[in-house]
């Protein structure tokens, strides 16, 4: 029996980070050099506009947000106790369940050009596992559009919340999460070397030794208190042989380093394999990516919280992520520019573990159709999201999935 003709995708007059005009061609999810001979061709009309490389959002919290529900009146927060209180206070208070609205997240995040994220949902006695199993359930109903991890996250803390390391060691058997969670082990989740019990890297650890599962620690701790778990999280990836498999969110205490200190930190993380992701959420705060990445350190960039109990802020747009992120170094050259995108596209892309998307043959036909001259030009002006292809298919034209 004749096997049915292969179909190709051809994206007619378009321009691959502001070059010359041509075609991009997707046969079975990648880019190739030309159409397959005898292929059945799809055309789609790409009008001239620029194309550019679909994004990773390294690093978002789907579960708490309340994106699309009524105004949340946010009131004083000093510390993460009283963050993580808010967290709870908003939950009671809205009225749709945690699934529809981290799939109205997750789905505005696809239709600006958003292919991948990891997303956080915490767990905790006050939700169980509701929060992993709401963005589980997302992240079924997007699958082919966005690829999604999912990571059991302890907010509320390990050491000092009863009961969150038997809900994590249900997610971790679950089947529903690709990695476990921690949060600042030193300082909001002291242990104060009580052993297994009162172990937080310790109890984490151990679910992802047992259970084949990645690490994404949160750590907001600045100076040594937050430099002296970022060793420890090293020391224990290079002795269980996870490196590549481990990553450090927020970093803020690599933040404030500069000179060799930063290299000598730098050179730790890589020869551990251990990731950092970053969220541009202020000049003191953002990762020195360009120097991290020069040393062999991966870095994400990630929306993080999306209108949550802790901001009014975010929109999960990756490419306005780039726009902060070059906002927060007072990028000027076009280079620098370049590389805020270059964060959210392939840094992200490597932390995930997906092939970078670089328009190419041979690479994944994962990118966004906008109107502009250039990628700088792109990151400073945020031009609506035309078209969003997603392994050669469109799935988003004009901010809706088709």
């Amino acid at each position: 029996m004749t096997p049915p003709p292969r179909t190709a995708t051809l994206f007619h007059d378009v321009r691959p980070f502001g070059g010359p005009a041509r075609d991009l061609v997707a046969v079975d999810g990648l880019l190739v050099d030309g159409v397959p001979e005898g292929a059945v061709v799809e055309r789609v009309d790409g009008g001239g506009r620029l194309a550019l490389p679909t994004l990773v959002d390294a690093h978002i919290h789907p579960d708490k947000t309340s994106w699309g529900e009524p105004w949340h009146s946010r009131g004083p927060a000093h510390g993460i106790a009283e963050y993580v209180a808010g967290d709870v206070e908003l939950a009671r208070a809205l009225p749709t369940p945690v699934a529809e609205r981290a799939l109205r997240l997750m789905t505005h995040a696809a239709t600006q050009g958003t292919r991948a994220m990891r997303a956080h949902a915490d767990v905790a006695p006050a939700y169980g596992l509701s929060g992993i199993e709401g963005v589980a359930e997302a992240a079924r109903k997007l699958a082919g559009i966005v690829d999604v991890e999912l990571v059991a996250f302890p907010q509320h803390g390990v050491v000092r919340t009863p009961g969150v390391a038997g809900l994590l060691a249900e997610a971790a058997a679950s089947g529903l999460v690709t990695h476990i969670g921690g949060i600042d082990p030193a300082g909001f989740d002291a242990d104060g070397g009580h052993g297994a019990d009162g172990d937080q890297l310790g109890t984490v650890f151990g679910l992802a030794e047992k259970h084949g599962l990645g690490l994404d620690i949160h750590l907001h701790d600045r100076g040594e208190q937050g430099l002296a778990p970022l060793r420890d999280i090293a020391a224990r990836t290079r002795a269980l042989g996870l490196q590549g498999r481990v990553s450090v969110a927020h970093a803020f205490a690599v933040a404030g380093l500069s000179g060799a200190e930063l290299d000598e930190t730098a050179d730790l993380l890589a020869e551990a394999g251990v990731a950092l992701t970053t969220v541009a959420l202020s000049v003191t705060t953002i990762l020195p990516f360009r120097r991290l990445a020069e040393r062999g350190v991966t870095v994400g960039l990630g929306s993080d919280g999306v209108r949550d109990s802790w901001s009014p802020f975010g929109n999960a747009d990756m490419l306005h992520r780039a726009w902060l992120a070059a906002w927060a170094l007072d990028a000027r050259l076009d280079e620098e520019l370049e590389g805020c995108f270059r964060l959210a596209a392939d840094g992200g892309a490597e932390l995930l573990g997906l092939e970078r998307a670089d328009l190419r043959p041979g690479s994944p036909a994962d990118f966004m159709l906008v109107d502009g001259e250039c990628l700088p030009q792109a990151v400073v002006d945020l031009p609506r999201r035309d078209l969003v292809v997603r392994a050669g298919r469109v799935v988003a034209r004009d901010g809706r999935l088709v």
